[in-house]
């Protein structure tokens, strides 16, 4: 029986040559994946991780040497006071959530300082009426500083952080559902220094998600006070089954686990249920995992703009998270597309993906995600809300060589 994937020789043809000129752009790469491989080693060395440490607790999980030793690792790799890795975190809108509620109170002043968050972040902050539960509905007051274009207004952050009921600044590392560029961590650094000029009270929270081991430095290593992400996006290296993590200043950690569980409680619970060794033995090849995503967000930029598509960033452009806009200009392309990467996947590679009211989004979304742990971004898949500009978002890949091979799928169903 033939296994062979239905890939036609022009799409083969496009995408040797895409590859053809991406030497230099992977060199770059696997650079950077070999010196967070070698911080991930260390750490783990240096905290002397031993295999004890992959026993799972149940119950209320007191005494979980491996769950708190983790912790340490993260607060190490991310040059911190503390760190909280749980699986208890249902995702990264969730512990962000938890960190927002742990800085700040009634009364309180949160500003965004690159326009708007997430779509999932805005019923948290209550910019959105997503039901009961937002900070607003708590008396902590939401601002954000707009872009001014599609970049960070630095003036505008400064005048917004001068109040001093500013408790809080959130800078949101990746694009989310915006036209923007993801962020540097030099660019988050400058970021942080304004704030730090003109509000030294205020405590600078970033959402790292689908950044982390993308640079070799983190945000936390440049002035930020926090850096929460997911699990089953980079840091979990396509491994980790579920959760997410806090890493920063020891006192708002300590806020965020409050708010995780429940004052007097914290951290101090929170049964493992034998996820320990996924959670170490996925931080461990995250660097590497990271890197092949990487990869194949540069091939699909490449091989997009062979087929005349505008893309962000650019294939020749040095990343700063694992997303990859892909500008397809109307609604039938970006369906057309999603199938592709879907046929692609080694699991649900039969079902077809189409637009539906997703949870936490103001629009309909449509989401190709043939996963092995359900929505890790790290896994190749590509989602679009289904809203101009038609603009479709491209992440992950845990192989190059499978990531590609979706991509070209993908480009496949775009010439049919």
């Amino acid at each position: 029986m033939d296994f062979t994937l239905q890939i036609s020789e022009r799409v083969r043809a496009l995408a040797a040559q895409a590859e053809q000129g991406l030497g230099e752009q992977f060199a770059r790469i696997g650079a950077i994946a070999q010196v967070n491989s070698q911080r991930v080693l260390a750490a783990f060395q240096k905290h002397r991780v031993a295999e004890s440490y992959f026993a799972g607790t149940t119950g209320y999980g007191y005494d979980d040497l491996g769950r708190d030793k983790l912790d340490e690792i993260y607060a190490s790799l991310f040059g911190t006071e503390d760190a909280l890795v749980r699986i208890q975190f249902v995702n990264g809108t969730h512990a962000i959530s938890c960190a927002l509620f742990g800085a700040l109170k009634a009364g309180d002043v949160l500003v965004s300082a690159v326009g708007a968050p997430y779509d999932t972040l805005l019923g948290v902050v209550g910019a959105a009426d997503k039901g009961h539960g937002s900070l607003r509905d708590y008396g902590v007051e939401y601002r954000q500083v707009e872009l001014v274009h599609d970049a960070p207004d630095r003036a505008g952050l400064a005048q917004a952080v001068r109040d001093s009921r500013v408790k809080a600044v959130l800078i949101q590392r990746s694009k989310g559902y915006a036209t923007r560029a993801s962020l540097s961590v030099d660019e988050i650094g400058e970021l942080c220094a304004i704030v730090r000029k003109n509000n030294a009270n205020a405590a600078i929270l970033v959402d790292n998600c689908y950044g982390e081991f993308v640079e070799e430095r983190e945000p936390t290593h440049v002035g930020a006070d926090l850096a929460v992400g997911s699990l089953i996006k980079n840091p979990g290296g396509g491994l980790a089954p579920t959760g997410a993590y806090i890493a920063g200043r020891r006192d708002l950690v300590e806020g965020a686990a409050m708010r995780l569980t429940c004052p007097g409680i914290g951290r101090e619970c929170g049964s493992t249920l034998g996820n320990n060794r996924l959670l170490y033995q996925g931080l461990f090849l995250a660097p590497h995992t990271v890197a092949q995503a990487v990869k194949t967000a540069v091939f699909a930029a490449r091989l997009m703009e062979l087929l005349g598509y505008e893309t962000q960033p650019w294939s020749d452009e040095v990343r700063h998270d694992i997303i990859q806009m892909i500008h397809l200009k109307e609604p039938e392309a970006v369906k057309r597309f999603c199938r592709g990467i879907q046929s692609g996947a080694p699991v649900d590679s039969y079902v077809t993906p189409e637009p539906w009211d997703m949870p936490g989004y103001d629009s309909q979304v449509i989401m190709a995600a043939g996963a092995f742990i359900q929505g890790a971004s790290i896994e190749l898949s590509a989602d679009a809300p289904m809203r101009e500009p038609y603009t479709v978002y491209l992440q992950g890949g845990l192989t190059y060589e499978s990531g590609k091979t979706g991509v070209m799928l993908a480009a496949e169903e775009l010439l049919r």
